[in-house]
C-alpha cells in the first residue's frame, strides 16, 4: 500500500467513515478515488505556459483546461491524454487514428479538437508542439468579452 501512494499518480486517499457508501475502491479503511486528470501532464503543460498573457485554468470536459483570452486552448485529461483545439483544417492532416484522433462528445466528433495519446507526449519537445498547436488557433481568436482575468 505504502508503494502505490508514493506513486505520482496514485489517486487521492480519504478516509472512510463509519456507514459511508465508498465512491471508490477501499483499501485498509481509505478510499480511494481516482484523479479527474493527469496531473503530471497538468504540471508540464502549465511549465511550457509560464508566462502567457491571458491564460486561466478551469476543470472541465473530465479534465483540466487551459484557457487563453476565455477560449480553450488544451486539456489534460485522464489516463495522460491531451485535447488539443487546433484549425480545423489543419487538424485533418495530423490525425492518423491511432495516437492522434478526432475528440469526439456523446458519439459526436468535434471538429477543431483533437485527442493526443500519451505515448506521443513523453519528450517535452513533443508536448511543446502540440501545446504549441493549440495556442497558434487559440491566438486568431478575439479575445472573449469577461474572459476571466488570470490570477
Amino acid at each position: 500500500m505504502a508503494d502505490a501512494l508514493s506513486d505520482h499518480h496514485c489517486p487521492r486517499v480519504y478516509a472512510l467513515s463509519e456507514g459511508a457508501r465508498p465512491a471508490g475502491a477501499v483499501v485498509g479503511g481509505s478510499i480511494l478515488i481516482p484523479m479527474a486528470y493527469d496531473e503530471e501532464l497538468a504540471e508540464r503543460i502549465r511549465h511550457l505556459l509560464e508566462g502567457e498573457p491571458g491564460l486561466t485554468e478551469r476543470r472541465m470536459f473530465g479534465g483540466l483546461g487551459f484557457m487563453i483570452e476565455g477560449h480553450m486552448a488544451l486539456t489534460a485529461n485522464s489516463g495522460g491524454e491531451l485535447m488539443v483545439r487546433v484549425d480545423p483544417t489543419a487538424g485533418v492532416a495530423w490525425v492518423d487514428g491511432t495516437t492522434v484522433r478526432p475528440a469526439e462528445m456523446h458519439g459526436r466528433s468535434l471538429s477543431g479538437w483533437l485527442v493526443v495519446a500519451p505515448d506521443v507526449l513523453h519528450t517535452e519537445s513533443a508536448l511543446e508542439l502540440w501545446v504549441e498547436r493549440g495556442l497558434a488557433h487559440v491566438r486568431t481568436l478575439p479575445p472573449k468579452p469577461g474572459a476571466a482575468t488570470p490570477k
